[in-house]
């Protein structure tokens, strides 16, 4: 019997994600808000790449698949953050070509973002599915937690060492400071994953399941939890990522940001959502009765969410007068609520269903995120530029974007009662069951 993940491991395992979470924060923010300000490129270039990025992660629940037939998962996590390395690498190259030769820039920035996408998907797939059938069903939420503050601590480290490293601004620096990253990323995947697995795993008798990955698929996909869960995860992840990759330009062109204080700020809102992340357990502990009360978590961070997004409306049209700072930490706490009531959701109900299929329910929910992400960065910046043509005032653009994300985060509170409903009545038909069957 294979035995589950200790403590300690779930930690180790946490340290691939902050690796992963450093690269892609980098890919993300800063080499966005270079493209859009330093090199006054449109801000749907960056959001294309990105966009490029997400989609080839609908490939996920096919490595779900594989994890769920296979009995050793370290190689695609290994692989998978050398791949993502060598991208987040490229892709700082790729910018700073842009500076004298931006076709061929951009062409190798297309090649730099598909290996990205490809790496976060292998990995992260890979290391969830890991997690969900390596951990004790008791800890699954814990450790799901643990690891996603992990990968906002790389968040928080790498945008504001970033910050520092990048004033003055030069694209050598760039470039140093991506491929400082992406060597410090592999050496934490190394130490995250090194006898994790041990013998046990290649040991452990083979219990995947038969048939093919369409069959396996449409089987999770017909669980009403399972879907009705991937698409929660889809309409709340579009209103969390349309404002990824317009908020540091948006910095930059109305408050006069340099390139090192937006990533700062980038900074100062990922500590919002570790903290908001860390206020669920916490409550939790001092009344027990809220205790996994998920829903209420879910429906209210989306609210608060859409409460902060409108503050930032506010603020570009206020101007320098608004407190930015504190509304950026404001929404990350929001953030950060409603992330880690869905990922305990996830975590409860990737065991529900038929047998073995957690890699392929995770790899559901994950292309159904990195959809929405995808879908989300590259309408954020394309809305954001078609209201500056309609508009005419950056201001004004960045403040209809912000509006409509806030009514986004009101449509998804309300897909989280769907959610939920759908698992009560769940919850009440297999109670009647067992009286029934008792």
């Amino acid at each position: 019997m294979v035995r589950p993940l200790s403590w300690l491991g779930i930690i180790r395992m946490g340290l691939v994600q902050t690796g992963l979470g450093a690269i892609v924060v980098l890919t993300t923010s800063t080499l966005n808000r270079v493209m859009v300000v330093e090199l006054a490129l449109p801000a749907m270039l960056p959001g294309a790449l990105v966009a490029i990025h997400y989609a080839l992660q609908v490939f996920r629940p096919a490595w779900g698949h594989g994890s769920d037939r296979g009995s050793r998962r370290t190689p695609w996590i290994i692989g998978g953050m050398a791949v993502l390395a060598l991208g987040g690498f490229l892709a700082a190259v790729a910018t700073a070509w842009m500076t004298v030769q931006p076709l061929f820039g951009t062409a190798l920035a297309i090649v730099a973002f598909c290996l990205i996408g490809g790496g976060v998907g292998a990995a992260g797939t890979s290391l969830l599915v890991l997690l969900a059938k390596r951990t004790d069903e008791k800890r699954r939420a814990a450790a799901a937690t643990i690891v996603w503050v992990m990968m906002i601590a790389g968040f928080i480290v790498t945008t504001a060492i970033a910050g520092q490293l990048l004033d003055p601004f030069s694209p050598q620096r760039l470039i140093a400071v991506s491929g400082g990253v992406s060597l410090i990323a592999m050496v934490l995947t190394f130490a995250g994953v090194w006898g994790v697995e041990g013998r046990a795993a290649v040991a452990a008798p083979a219990a995947a399941p038969k048939g093919s990955f369409r069959k396996a698929f449409l089987e999770v996909w017909h669980e009403p939890q399972a879907r009705r869960f991937a698409i929660f995860v889809f309409v709340s992840m579009l209103a969390y990522s349309a404002q990824d990759l317009i908020l540091e330009p948006f910095a930059g062109a109305v408050f006069g940001f340099t390139p090192g204080e937006t990533t700062k700020l980038s900074s100062v809102q990922h500590g919002g959502t570790l903290i908001g992340m860390a206020m669920v357990p916490i409550i939790g502990a001092l009344f027990p009765k809220t205790r996994g009360n998920l829903q209420i978590w879910t429906i209210g961070g989306c609210i608060a969410s859409a409460i902060a997004l409108l503050g930032l409306s506010s603020a570009a049209i206020v101007g320098p007068s608004w407190p930015l700072r504190s509304t950026v930490f404001m929404l990350g706490v929001t953030n950060g609520a409603y992330a880690v009531a869905a990922i305990g959701s996830m975590m409860e109900l990737v065991g529900a269903g038929g047998e073995h299929r957690e890699g392929v329910r995770m790899g559901l929910w994950g292309a159904a995120q990195a959809i929405a992400f995808g879908i989300g960065g590259f309408i954020g910046t394309l809305a954001s530029d078609l209201a500056r043509l309609i508009l005419g005032a950056p201001a004004l653009s960045y403040a209809a974007v912000f509006a409509a994300e806030a009514g986004l985060f009101v449509v998804s509170a309300a897909m989280a009662v769907w959610v939920h409903r759908a698992q009560n009545r769940r919850d009440v038909d297999l109670t009647n069951a067992a009286v029934a069957g008792g």
